[in-house]
């Protein structure tokens, strides 16, 4: 079901923004270009939102009919009623694509995105849904951890270790008292401090998982796009997913960082329409 929220015209373009129900959740989603052009989906990464994609869809919309979801916890999308990991994430993207048809359709993603795309890609399905795919800043290999790391996490341990030996509903009271505290927020992410309920745990099932048993399985055409100084995805990761995917092509923005569409957006745009025109 569908429900139109805003249109407006610009030249011959349509620019809507529209709501998708997907079990019981509100998915706001942007609509820019042709109707008649072929199908580009774009998902954003974690802790942003379409707003943040759409200048980009903008100028992608001269020749594709993009598509820019607000992925559900993000955005105007709902909240999931329970925590998601990469699969649920990959469901939805696999149904909206199919009962909005869009066949053979193109994905360009970001950060978290990168992580659905290549848990998707993997599908045998997706080889008739899915075209090219575009990632850049893409989450979902295992990062190199700093000593500094593995310290936070052990103490992390000891200092809930305690905690188990109290019963159920004492537990739980005191582990939110604990994360409550400056010393815990310390120790995680920042990411990870700013969540609470479903999204904190949806953000721990998801980063959790490594997605390098998906590459040998992707038979897309991949351009990975990146940029030369991201520190939240590093270079080393776009180099793994390269020699994984067999048909996967690696280009380094320079100087540009983990929002390398933003930093370089004219190199970006024009080697992103140069990859989805060939």
């Amino acid at each position: 079901m569908f429900d139109v929220e805003n249109n407006s015209m610009f030249g011959s373009d349509m620019e809507t923004v529209k709501i998708y129900h997907y079990q019981n959740l509100s998915i706001s989603y942007q609509r820019l270009g042709m109707d008649n052009n072929k199908p580009l989906l774009i998902l954003h990464g974690w802790g942003s939102n379409k707003e943040v994609m759409s200048p980009l869809a903008k100028q992608l919309s001269e020749q594709r009919d993009c598509f820019v979801l607000d992925l559900p916890g993000f955005g105007n999308s709902s909240i999931p009623h329970k925590a998601w990991n990469i699969d649920d994430y990959a469901d939805l993207i696999q149904q909206f694509i199919d009962d909005l048809e869009l066949d053979r359709t193109d994905l360009l993603v970001h950060s978290f995105g990168g992580r659905i795309a290549l848990k998707l890609c993997a599908r045998p399905i997706a080889e008739s849904l899915i075209d090219k795919v575009l990632i850049t800043g893409g989450a979902g290999m295992k990062p190199k951890r700093s000593t500094g790391y593995y310290l936070k996490k052990y103490l992390a341990k000891s200092l809930k270790a305690p905690f188990y030996i109290l019963p159920p509903n004492l537990r739980e009271k005191a582990l939110q008292r604990l994360r409550k505290t400056a010393l815990w927020k310390s120790l995680g992410s920042s990411d990870y401090s700013k969540l609470s309920g479903v999204m904190r745990e949806t953000f721990v099932q998801t980063v959790t998982e490594y997605l390098e048993p998906c590459l040998p399985n992707i038979p897309h055409e991949i351009l990975l796009l990146w940029g030369e100084h991201d520190d939240a995805a590093p270079l080393y990761q776009a180099e793994r997913m390269e020699a994984g995917i067999e048909k996967a092509a690696l280009v380094v923005i320079d100087n540009a960082g983990h929002y390398a569409f933003l930093d370089k957006p004219n190199r970006f745009t024009a080697i992103a329409k140069a990859f989805f025109e060939e």
